[in-house]
């Protein structure tokens, strides 16, 4: 028996997150209903498309799966979101009718990891410093500050898919790991590869600090004042996460006392006001949220909801799986 997939994203967002190939294995995979109407998504409309499904796609934009749109898809099996957090779609209704979910964040965790190790070298590198004193004409001036990803302590704050692979790229060089997650045990963390720490400890040795928290009321501006001050000279902030995660009015001031270097992908509110001293200070370099899946590393996504659909289809494990009792933890 074909499975009826209905493709619930507006036709942009389809364009983003699957080209030819994605629809060419999901035709051999069942029947395909796409939304065909761009901009927001009309109710009706999607219950017209999950009339029948047995299957469904989404990503950004789609509406919370509530009871009168799950009224028309009896036999829903499963929703497989291709972006991150599926708290905008999901419903006390879907748990009640035993639908299964299955987040991308494994994958988007990937983009994220990989720009902050990025981020990681060319700051211990000194590069963003060296590429406007080269500019400028220079060439030796602040060599003597460069320095390398071996021998530093690199503190990971959140454990979650993108942190995890974060630490899993760290592995590769000669560092220290240490990682803050309240719901990680050491013998997780062990395994990871890291060692499990308090946040405070972390923050005071530490010579880069990468976030990859969920913004949660218990994490909302977490990375306060005295925390920032509690930082040791020199270190390196990383945040690819959220904004809100950080005090902004104090990384400034600490900022401008030239102790720390801080590269910032998310900022509260984005983007920040054209005058806000984050785009001027020079030990701040400030990225307009590409951490995550962009460009063509959006199809990643696209893809693993496909993959997860062939999982299911042959009675396999779904790796992106999300379970009611976790939401409360998830991003």
């Amino acid at each position: 028996m074909r499975l009826n997939i209905a493709v619930l994203p507006q036709p942009g967002t389809q364009h983003r997150i699957f080209g030819e190939p994605q629809w060419r294995q999901l035709e051999v995979l069942g029947r395909v209903a796409a939304n065909e109407r761009a901009g927001k998504p009309e109710p009706e409309a999607v219950r017209q498309l999950l009339k029948g499904a047995d299957i469904a796609i989404t990503s950004w934009g789609c509406l919370p799966f509530t009871e009168e749109l799950l009224s028309a898809a009896p036999n829903l099996q499963a929703i497989l979101h291709a972006a991150g957090t599926v708290k905008g779609i999901v419903t006390p209704a879907v748990w009640e009718r035993g639908i299964r979910v299955s987040s991308a964040n494994g994958p988007l965790g990937i983009g994220v990891a990989e720009t902050a190790l990025g981020l990681t070298i060319a700051s211990l590198k000194n590069m963003w410093s060296l590429v406007s004193s080269t500019r400028a004409g220079g060439w030796y001036a602040g060599r003597e500050n460069v320095r390398e990803l071996y021998e530093v302590t690199v503190g990971v704050i959140g454990a979650g898919q993108a942190g995890r692979h974060y630490i899993r790229l760290l592995r590769q060089f000669g560092v220290n790991i240490i990682v803050y997650d309240p719901v990680l045990s050491a013998e997780q963390a062990a395994e990871l590869g890291a060692c499990k720490t308090e946040l405070d400890t972390l923050l005071a040795e530490s010579d880069v600090v990468s976030i990859h928290a969920p913004l949660l009321p218990a994490t909302y501006r977490m990375i306060n004042r005295d925390r920032l001050m509690a930082m040791k000279d020199d270190a390196i902030l990383i945040n690819t996460a959220r904004g809100a995660i950080v005090d902004e009015l104090a990384l400034v001031e600490e900022l401008r006392k030239g102790r720390l270097f801080a590269c910032l992908d998310v900022t509260d509110p984005e983007p920040p006001a054209e005058d806000h001293p984050l785009r001027s200070l020079p030990n701040c370099v400030l990225t307009p949220h590409i951490a995550g899946a962009v460009g063509n590393g959006v199809k990643r996504l696209g893809q693993f909801a496909i993959d997860e659909l062939k999982r299911l289809v042959a009675g396999q494990p779904l790796e992106g799986e999300v379970r009611q009792e976790q939401l409360a933890t998830l991003a």
